[in-house]
């Protein structure tokens, strides 16, 4: 692999994407670094020019990743050097070279891929050898679902449900499946895979169960994926026939067009020696007709294209090289692991469009000859003006997670605001987490803790001391419109985001439609992601996406019936929070003001008392004591409250019409028997003790054996079942109270009095009593809790377990996200940056991006035009507003009569009422009194009563005499300039 712009992108993805890599090699061919028109590297500074590129960046590399070696080669790439990988990269590589080593590669069964970045255009090839097997095709885990019934038939037809949100299930027709905790059709458990036969959302066929048993209750049924074995070309071959990978048919012209160019550009190379000249048409044409000579088996030739192509393939991009370079790393994970389809075998990909810019075609070799400066590469493809431009740059970017750090090395390296009068502006409000550093490559383990924006900010200063960034800790939204008020985003040339949650991102998106500002938005969850530009005037505004899930359900379904594990992770999740949390916290506020029970709601009051009584006599004095106390906890939970719920529902009960109560989405359960051998019920006990003790500052500890040993001796007295029990069956039982036992409140309320006064009086007494602990999901005591209660309750109700990182993916609602899509998604927006830079006002030359690395697929629209409407006669999009400028002719700001008046002259529209917000500042239904002072008062003094900060402009909504129903959300907004 090369240390050129491609494969320093390659590179770094690859060692944060997978710890599990031994050795990285980084060949540089003797190669020696300085500002040269290729040298987009992020790796490397003005202190390293003259040095040895990979001797270089290996220092830098080693950094990110202390579990992977890197290593520096700086001779040639002999066989006996190749042999000894499993792996091997070639970027910006003579085709030759590529050649040469792709049959070797082929030959010893080594994967073999190809990355190359031209300008606008990229190209990546894979050949993993004639016998590759793919482990795990297949993206997401494997689908399941919860059986309801099973016929006795030829075929069998098996009803089920989804395992989340009781949906249809997820099966496709041939599936492979294995079923489990089927009662009474045994003969199911434990078989063979079978295929599936989908009939519709909730049915399938599967095999003859004419002779099995009659089905009685429970049991899931769930997908079993199978190796998948491909074959690949070597080089030599695949140049000549061609397989190409596109995300639609009709982009494969173009891709085709594209192969060939590439082709010609290495015959190009080795004729002249050197890349085409930017911007010379005789370049552009002798690669075009070097091309023509290649010929054109696979289809017509695009000239356009090709001659496009040519002219800026001397340039280098930044966000080229990260998407080429993500896509190129993210086949080498596939190449390791096993996981994912390979690409098969040419994917090409380009930003042409950028071309067609108004203004671009005039570029002359002069605008695009170099300049002996760092930007020299894209200078090459944009021209110098147009660099001092992105210099001026004034840019927000909300986020410093791993879109966030990716969008800033790119901005960095690609200058903006890196000029006079630019600024870049970063703010996010979290701190460095261990958690982060295997995809947010900006931080290192010394920073852990310290605030990302901050950190995030000095690092692109190492990579371009002269971008001007600033670093704040905001979160922008509602409570901080003071400092991100409509002035600020007027001001601002764009915004980019990568927010993670609904509402923080249609809140940004509400502020720059108003402000009339450019967004990009990118987004991602592991291999899949998007961008999405938002253009005034241009674009349709970004969908508001569906309501988020927020990994919540039905407490009866948590607490008696779960069927899930995400069911039994949610569950574990309340189980720490009503353990390790809210006692501790409200015995620490009685402590600290015993009234506060007094301001209870009387439901939530005699839980609370209880809870805080409870654990003042649980207080233990040692581990023993807290070792004790999770055994009984254990038995409670695992034994006793299960047997209990079978006390009340036996397994063969039947409701009122007759139907058997443990079916459908209600699995029977059964108790559990502790053994401090079983290595689940040990863990729970460890993790229980350690945190018990944590909260009441009891020193803990480690040792299984002696804390196996405490176990041996404890012996806990029978569980009486209580009779006459009520059990909430749905969310309305659940919800319904009993009424507050008074007298047992007011005694509560006393001893915990006494209680508390013999604790103040006592010598050793601690202010706060106890140490409440939130759950972190980057501390492994709590994940280690999660993970073994969670199991216990899924073996309670023959629910498959899981392992402790998805159980800490889960619990903690952590987003899949690896750096190779969050890198391709920060080139793409960067991209769509370029053309905002640019001032483009063609919808065509924009681009909304979605992107599948799992099956290498990138697809590129046009975005949707904004919709249109009418109102009051005429045409208008969500984008329009009316605009005036709200000054009097005294100087002052207009009264709200005056700007009744200037609706009613301008566009002929009687306003009947007049609105800032949910402010009401004219209704001609009031009062004749109410309305002189409502017509009198000036704009200035609305925003003063409001207790506002004192604004250049001020936003007005409005309804008009003899408006339709229809119209209501469909009038232009009023923006008032004031003086």
């Amino acid at each position: 692999m090369g240390t050129d712009p491609g494969g320093v992108p390659v590179l770094g993805t690859s060692m944060d994407g997978d710890p599990h890599m031994d050795t990285d090699r980084v060949p540089s061919n003797g190669r020696r670094f300085g500002w040269r028109p290729h040298d987009i590297q992020f790796l490397l500074g003005q202190s390293d020019v003259g040095q040895n590129r990979a001797e270089a960046s290996q220092r830098v590399l080693a950094e990110l990743n202390p579990s992977v070696v890197v290593e520096a080669h700086t001779g040639e790439l002999s066989e006996a050097f190749l042999a000894s990988f499993q792996v091997v990269v070639l970027t910006e590589s003579p085709l030759e070279e590529q050649l040469r080593v792709g049959d070797f590669c082929h030959a010893r069964g080594i994967c073999f891929i190809v990355a190359d970045a031209k300008g606008l255009a990229g190209q990546l090839f894979c050949d993993f050898g004639e016998h590759f097997v793919i482990d795990d095709p297949a993206e997401g885990d494997p689908v399941c679902a919860t059986v309801q019934h099973i016929s006795q038939g030829n075929p069998g037809v098996v009803t089920c449900v989804g395992t989340e949100d009781s949906h249809g299930h997820l099966f496709c027709d041939g599936d492979l499946v294995t079923f489990s905790g089927v009662e009474g059709m045994t003969e199911l458990n434990g078989r063979e895979p079978v295929p599936v036969h989908v009939l519709d959302a909730f049915r399938l066929e599967i095999g003859d169960t004419s002779s099995f048993s009659p089905y009685r209750r429970g049991g899931l049924v769930s997908e079993v994926r199978q190796p998948q074995e491909c074959s690949y070309e070597p080089l030599c071959r695949a140049l000549e026939e061609p397989k190409i990978q596109v995300a639609s048919p009709e982009e494969l012209p173009r891709s085709r067009s594209l192969h060939i160019a590439f082709r010609a550009l290495h015959a190009f190379r080795r004729e002249q020696g050197c890349l085409p000249r930017p911007r010379v048409l005789a370049d552009a044409e002798r690669v075009l007709e070097l091309a023509w000579s290649l010929g054109t088996q696979q289809g017509p030739l695009d000239e356009d294209i090709v001659r496009a192509f040519a002219c800026v393939s001397a340039g280098n991009l930044c966000p080229v090289a990260a998407v080429v370079g993500a896509l190129a790393a993210q086949e080498v994970l596939k190449a390791i692991t096993r996981k994912f389809l390979p690409l098969n075998q040419w994917l090409y990909f380009d930003a042409l469009e950028c071309l067609a810019l108004a203004g671009a075609a005039q570029l002359t070799e002069v605008d695009c000859a170099p300049r002996g400066s760092r930007y020299d590469g894209q200078i090459a493809v944009f021209g110098a003006n147009f660099q001092e431009q992105l210099g001026r740059q004034k840019y927000l970017v909300v986020g410093a997670g791993a879109i966030g750090c990716e969008l800033l090395k790119n901005f960095a390296m690609m200058g903006l605001a890196a000029g006079p009068g630019g600024e870049l502006i970063v703010t996010d409000m979290d701190a460095v987490a261990l958690s982060n550093l295997h995809r947010q490559f900006l931080y290192r383990s010394a920073d852990i803790s310290e605030p990302k924006s901050v950190v995030a900010a000095k690092a692109i200063r190492r990579m371009n001391p002269h971008v001007r960034v600033t670093a704040q800790q905001n979160q922008v939204g509602p409570a901080t419109e003071p400092l991100y008020g409509d002035n600020f985003f007027r001001r601002l040339d764009g915004v980019t985001s990568a927010l993670d949650t609904m509402e923080a991102r249609t809140y940004l998106e509400s502020c720059c439609l108003r402000c009339l500002t450019p967004l990009v938005d990118s987004g991602t969850e592991g291999p899949r992601g998007n961008v999405l530009p938002m253009v005034p005037h241009l674009t349709k505004p970004l969908e508001p996406g569906g309501t988020p899930r927020d990994g919540t359900f039905a407490s009866c379904t948590l607490r008696y019936f779960p069927r899930t594990i995400q069911h039994t992770l949610q569950w574990a999740h309340d189980e720490f929070e009503g353990l390790f949390q809210l006692p501790a916290e409200h015995i620490n506020r009685f402590m600290e003001d015993p009234a506060f029970l007094e301001q209870l709601p009387a439901g939530k009051a005699l839980k609370v008392l209880e809870q805080v009584r409870d654990r003042l006599r649980e207080r233990p004095r040692d581990w023993r004591d807290c070792v004790l106390w999770a055994r009984r906890h254990w038995q409670s939970r695992y034994h006793d409250a299960i047997a209990q719920l079978l006390h009340i529902y036996p397994p063969e009960h039947e409701t009122s019409l007759g139907v058997p109560f443990w079916t459908g989405d209600k699995s029977c359960p059964h108790p559990l028997t502790f053994n401090p051998e079983n290595d689940t019920h040990l863990d729970y006990i460890l993790a229980t003790a350690h945190l018990f003790a944590q909260v009441h500052r009891v020193p803990p500890c480690r040792d299984r054996r002696a804390t196996q040993d405490i176990l041996c001796s404890v012996v806990l007295p029978p569980s009486a079942l209580q009779e006459g029990l009520q059990i909430p069956l749905t969310e309305e039982q659940e919800e319904a109270q009993k009424p507050t036992d008074r007298r047992q409140l007011t005694e509560l309320i006393q001893d915990l009095a006494q209680q508390r006064q013999e604790l103040m009086g006592h010598e050793e007494a601690q202010v706060p009593l106890m140490e409440p602990i939130h759950f972190e999901k980057d501390n492994n005591i709590h994940v280690d809790f999660i993970t073994a209660a969670s199991n216990l309750r899924a073996e309670n109700y023959g629910i498959p377990p899981t392992d402790w990182m998805t159980s800490k993916r889960i619990a903690g609602r952590i987003l899949p996200a690896i750096i190779t899509t969050t890198a391709a998604v920060a080139g793409l927006a960067c991209l769509e940056v370029y053309k905002l830079v640019w001032g483009c006002q063609d919808l065509s030359c924009y681009r909304n991006s979605n992107i599948s690395l799992s099956n290498c697929l990138l697809l590129r629209r046009v975005p949707l035009p904004p919709p249109t409407y009418w109102y009051g006669g005429c045409e208008w999009s969500c984008w329009d507003r009316l605009e005036m400028r709200a000054v009097s002719a005294d100087g002052q700001a207009m009264t709200v009569q005056e700007v009744l008046d200037w609706l009613q002259r301008t566009h002929g529209w009687t306003v009947t009422t007049l609105l800032h917000g949910d402010t009401i500042l004219y209704n001609k239904g009031d009062n004749e009194e109410t309305r002189a002072q409502q017509q009198a008062q000036r704009l200035s003094d609305i925003l003063e009563d409001a207790g506002m900060p004192q604004q250049q402009a001020l936003e007005l909504h409005y309804v008009c005499e003899e408006e339709d129903a229809e119209d209501e959300d469909k009038r232009p907004p009023l923006l008032c300039s004031l003086p």
